[in-house]
C-alpha cells in the first residue's frame, strides 16, 4: 500500500461505529480512511509527504453532520443583512439604534434587511411608528429568528404595493389592530412578500461569496457536512460553480425546495433521483414546509397557544398550515414515485399529523420498505405521534437547535407540561425511532455544541426547564449529529463514523465531550477540522 497522505496520532478517537470502538490513530489516503489502530502501527504508514496531526491526547470524533440548515439564505444574510440577535440587541433601544445606524449608512432608496430578531429577549416587537422613525424613510424588513415572521415599516408596505385594503395572502397574514391598521408584523406567506422583495436581486455570485464565510463558520464549529433545507435553483447553480472552481471545502446535501414551484417537477421530468452527485455535492431529497413556528406562535397545534397574544394575533390561536392536504399529497406522491426522498416540515402536533397523513398516503400509493421519509423539525412528539413514526418507519428530523435558543419561548407559548413531549429524544431512542439532530441555522446559531448540551441537560440557554425525563447521554446526542445525520440522507456508508473505507472527515476538540458534565459541552471549541484528509480549520 502506498504511504498515507494524512495521519492522526496520539488521539482519543471515538469512531462512533456500531461496536463503540476507540483507538489512538488513523491513516487516510485519497480522502478515505485506510487504517485505524494504535500509534506505532499507524505511524509506520506515514511517508515523507504525509501530513501528520498530533492530537496531543485530546478527543477526536467524526465530523458533525448537520442534517437540516439554510446555508444559502445565511450566505446572503452574512454578506448583506444586519444581525439583530439578542447578544447584539439585548433591548428595544439597542435594536432601534442598530436599525438607525444601518439605515443611515446605506445609499438612498436601498432596502435595509435585518435577521434573527428574538423579541422575547430584545424588549418586544417595535411599533410601526418606532420602525418608521428609525428607518429614515427607507423600506426595512426584519426577519424574526424563526424565519416565519417579520416586521416591515410603512415604506416597505408601500414598496410592495400593500395598502390598507390589501387582502391577506393565502396561508399568510398582515397583522392588524382592531381599527384595521397594520401592526407591522407579517406572518408566513405574508412575510414571503417582503423576503422576495429583498432577495429578488440576489445573484449566484453573491451566494457563492457568502458561502465562503458560511464554510468558515461551519468548519470552525466542527461541521464537515450540512444539508441545505429548501434549496432554490439559484443556490444549486451557485454551489455547482463553486465546486467547479475549487472553492468547496465541506460537504453539502441538497434538499430541493417545494417553494419554488417548478423545481421539483423539473427534477422529476429529468429523471434525477436522490443520491445524484458525489461525496461533495449531492441531491438527497425534496422538501415542503406546511408547518410554521412555535416561538412565533404560528405552528399548528391541536390545542390553542398559551401566554399573552401578540397584538393582531388570531384568537383562539391554534396556528396555521400552509398547504391543502390533497394538493401536498399529490406533490409528495409524485416525488416519492420518482425516487426522491420526501421531507415535510411538522412542528406542532397538528402539523406533524398533517405531514404524516401526506407521507402515509404517498406510501399507500407506492409502497417502499426503506423509504426514510422525514418529518423535519418534528418538535411536539406526543405518544400517539411517536407510535405513528415507529409504525411507518419515518425519521424524526429533530430541530435540537431550538431547544437551546428557543426553549424559553416554547415553555411560554405551550406550557411547562408540554415539554414532556417536546423533542423527546429519550423516548425516541427507547422506541427505536431514528432522530438525527440539526441546527436550522440561520434560525439558530451554526455551532452544534449548545444544542448537544441541551439534549443532555434539558435546559435552554436562559435556564428554561425542558423536562429532564427526556435527557440523553452525551454519546447518544453525538450519535444524532454524526451517524444518524448521515443515515437520514442515505450516506451512512460514507460518513457519520470513522471506519476503514469511509471519508476521512474528523474533528479534534478542546475537551472530552463524552466525559464532562453536560452543561460544559456548550463551550466546546474545535481545535482542528479535517475534511477528506485535508486540514480545513485549526493548526
Amino acid at each position: 500500500m502506498p504511504a498515507a497522505d494524512f495521519v492522526l496520532l496520539n488521539g482519543r478517537i471515538a469512531t462512533m461505529d456500531a461496536a463503540g470502538t476507540e483507538c489512538s490513530a488513523l491513516a487516510a489516503l485519497n480522502g478515505r480512511i485506510v487504517a485505524l489502530g494504535e500509534d506505532a502501527a499507524i505511524r509506520d504508514l506515514a511517508g515523507p509527504g504525509t501530513a501528520i496531526l498530533d492530537a496531543e491526547g485530546q478527543r477526536v470524533l467524526p465530523g458533525i453532520v448537520d442534517s437540516h440548515a439554510h446555508p444559502d439564505a445565511y450566505a446572503v444574510r452574512l454578506r448583506g443583512w444586519t444581525l439583530v440577535s439578542p447578544d447584539r440587541a439585548p433591548n428595544r433601544e439597542a435594536l432601534l439604534r442598530i436599525i438607525r445606524d444601518r439605515c443611515a449608512a446605506l445609499p438612498p432608496g436601498r432596502w435595509a434587511a435585518f435577521y434573527r430578531l428574538n423579541e422575547r429577549q430584545s424588549g418586544g416587537y417595535p411599533t410601526l411608528d418606532e420602525l418608521d422613525a428609525a428607518s429614515g424613510g427607507r423600506p426595512i424588513f426584519i426577519l424574526r429568528t424563526d424565519g416565519h415572521l417579520g416586521l416591515a415599516n410603512r415604506a416597505a408596505f408601500a414598496a410592495c404595493g400593500i395598502g390598507a385594503d390589501t387582502a391577506d395572502p393565502a396561508f399568510g397574514r398582515f397583522d392588524r389592530l382592531p381599527n384595521g391598521s397594520f401592526t407591522g408584523l407579517v406572518r408566513e406567506t405574508a412575510a414571503h412578500v417582503f423576503l422576495n422583495a429583498v432577495h429578488g436581486q440576489d445573484s449566484e455570485a453573491e451566494i457563492a461569496e457568502g458561502m465562503e464565510m458560511v464554510q468558515d463558520q461551519c468548519l470552525a464549529a466542527g461541521i464537515t457536512s450540512v444539508a441545505n433545507s429548501l434549496t432554490p435553483s439559484k443556490a444549486i447553480r451557485a454551489y455547482q460553480a463553486m465546486r467547479r472552481d475549487g472553492r468547496w471545502r465541506m460537504r453539502m446535501g441538497i434538499i430541493a425546495s417545494g417553494r419554488e414551484e417548478a423545481l421539483i417537477p423539473h427534477l422529476i421530468g429529468a429523471g434525477i433521483q436522490s443520491g445524484f452527485g458525489d461525496e461533495w455535492l449531492r441531491l438527497i431529497g425534496v422538501e415542503w414546509c406546511p408547518d410554521c413556528s412555535t416561538s412565533g406562535r404560528t405552528a399548528a397545534y391541536w390545542e390553542p397557544y398559551l401566554g399573552t397574544p401578540v397584538p393582531g394575533e388570531p384568537q383562539p390561536n391554534t396556528g396555521m398550515l400552509l398547504y391543502e392536504k390533497e394538493d401536498l399529497t399529490r406533490r409528495a406522491t409524485q416525488a416519492h414515485r420518482a425516487g426522491l426522498q420526501v421531507m415535510i416540515e411538522g412542528v406542532g402536533d397538528r402539523g406533524i399529523d398533517f405531514a404524516l397523513d401526506v407521507m402515509e398516503a404517498a406510501l399507500a400509493t407506492y409502497p417502499v420498505a426503506d423509504h426514510r421519509m422525514r418529518v423535519e423539525h418534528c418538535c411536539y412528539v406526543t405518544p400517539p405521534i411517536l407510535e405513528r413514526l415507529k409504525r411507518g418507519g419515518f425519521v424524526d428530523s429533530s430541530a435540537t437547535g431550538f431547544m437551546d435558543e428557543l426553549g424559553e419561548a416554547y415553555v411560554a407559548n405551550r406550557g411547562q407540561a408540554a415539554m414532556r413531549w417536546m423533542w423527546p429524544h429519550r423516548s425516541l431512542i427507547d422506541a427505536g425511532v431514528p432522530a438525527p439532530g440539526h441546527s436550522d441555522f440561520a434560525v439558530c446559531r451554526v455551532s452544534p455544541w449548545t444544542a448537544i448540551a441541551a439534549m443532555v441537560t434539558r435546559r435552554s440557554s436562559t435556564g428554561a426547564d425542558l423536562d429532564a425525563r427526556e435527557a440523553v447521554t452525551p454519546m447518544e446526542a453525538l450519535r444524532a449529529y454524526t451517524w444518524l445525520g448521515a443515515w437520514a440522507q442515505r450516506e451512512e456508508a460514507e460518513k457519520g463514523s470513522l471506519e476503514v473505507g469511509k471519508l476521512a472527515d474528523l474533528i479534534l476538540l478542546d475537551r472530552d465531550v463524552l466525559a464532562i458534565e453536560g452543561a460544559a459541552i456548550a463551550g466546546t471549541q474545535v481545535k482542528a477540522t479535517v475534511v477528506g484528509g485535508v486540514l480545513r480549520h485549526g493548526a
